[in-house]
């Protein structure tokens, strides 16, 4: 049995850790599908520091964010 993260800080790392892995299943199909209705995703590459991901906008523009109760933290504009 897996047992439920207590802090929000363990339920947000869980969640990204959920859709890294989601997200390597993927054939990019759905991410085009949401940046065509507007909508940006997230991702990391290979080369991505670890605790950060890619921030891609409809525009194409992408930022380096670390993802926080706040919201994005944007850490480098790529």
């Amino acid at each position: 049995m897996t047992s439920i993260p207590q802090s929000s800080t363990d339920n947000s790392d869980t969640l990204w850790h959920s859709i890294v892995i989601a997200a390597s299943y993927d054939d990019g199909a759905a991410a085009q599908e949401h940046l065509d209705a507007g909508f940006p995703v997230y991702y990391v590459e290979d080369d991505t520091p670890e605790g950060l991901l890619i921030k891609e906008y409809p525009d194409g523009h992408r930022e380096l964010v670390r993802f926080n109760e706040t919201g994005d933290e944007v850490i480098k504009t790529l």
